[in-house]
């Protein structure tokens, strides 16, 4: 269709600004956002790139040229999986349990509390400004009471530890996006089923949690990511039995120097699973998120 025919098409007295973008406009600003965010996201992974570089260099190459052209080896790599003295399936396993561990302790907790909170009134607000001032408070200022809590129970250096603490870290910002989905979720739905009989643990269980699906993995997603690159909390609670990977790329700090190509490696390996839980879960993620962004 040609311009006048265009203009043709508009109905009269239709004002400039109601007409129709011609498509060049509307794909120019396309092609023009996503090259910004291109930028941006290739801004903010320089580090994890270089880290990906390093992880792949030889120790010569990267004291000679930390930046510069090199051959590719996967001896770091080697050295991060069988090298004497570090432990790297035994430091994923234990990430695994952490981070699984919490998920399941904040969705068994957030989700009746946050239920209790907005549907039944049970100290609503009282539960939700105390969750958004636990998570506005910095990591540090837990270290010291969660190290005497566990010194006295005697689950310092257990996974168990690691488990709890990461879980009543995580905890707020569970309430906070649950709290906010249950907000989206009509409540005709649940007076519907409270006619027909339903308890309240019954709608809750039935009705609510299959609806509230893509925002408990929203919150699954955070908290694991969160849990698994926990290193403040690891660095305080454990020192051998419950050491994650986050914290056993310290090995490679020795006495003789830093092995910057086996600490990469490590890092890399260790940035996997996160990555790719994110990367499927990306459509729960971005709906789990924007729960209770829109109103009306």
């Amino acid at each position: 269709m040609t311009a006048a025919a265009l203009v043709a098409a508009v109905p009269a007295g239709t004002s400039p600004k109601d007409r129709p973008r011609p498509r060049r406009e509307r794909r120019t600003r396309m092609w023009l956002t996503t090259g910004v965010v291109a930028v941006i996201a290739f801004v903010v992974n320089i580090p994890w790139l270089n880290a990906l570089m390093v992880s792949f260099k030889s120790e010569a190459d990267i004291a000679h040229s930390p930046v510069g052209a090199f051959k590719p080896t996967l001896s770091n790599y080697a050295n991060a999986l069988w090298a004497a003295g570090y432990d790297f399936p035994k430091f994923f396993q234990n990430s695994a349990m952490i981070a699984l561990g919490a998920v399941a302790v904040v969705l068994l907790l957030a989700v009746p509390s946050a239920y209790a909170a907005v549907r039944l009134g049970l100290g609503g607000r009282l539960i939700m400004n105390a969750s958004s001032s636990l998570r506005l408070l910095p990591a540090i200022f837990f270290a010291v009471p969660y190290f005497l809590l566990m010194s006295n129970l005697g689950i310092i250096d257990t996974v168990l530890g690691l488990v709890i603490a990461n879980s009543f870290l995580n905890l707020p910002l569970g309430i906070i996006l649950i709290s906010a989905g249950l907000g989206e979720i009509p409540i005709e739905i649940e007076e519907a089923a409270a006619i027909d009989g339903a308890s309240s643990y019954r709608t809750l269980y039935s009705i609510v949690l299959p609806v509230l699906a893509p925002t408990l993995v929203a919150v699954a997603v955070l908290v694991f990511i969160f849990s698994w690159n926990d290193y403040l909390f690891a660095l305080i609670l454990s020192s051998s039995n419950a050491t994650p990977v986050t914290l056993g790329a310290a090995n490679f700090v020795t006495s003789t120097g830093i092995r910057w190509g086996d600490i990469s490696a490590a890092s890399i390996l260790s940035t996997l699973p996160p990555v790719l839980f994110a990367v499927f879960a990306q459509r729960y993620l971005v709906s789990g998120l924007s729960a209770g962004a829109v109103k009306g």
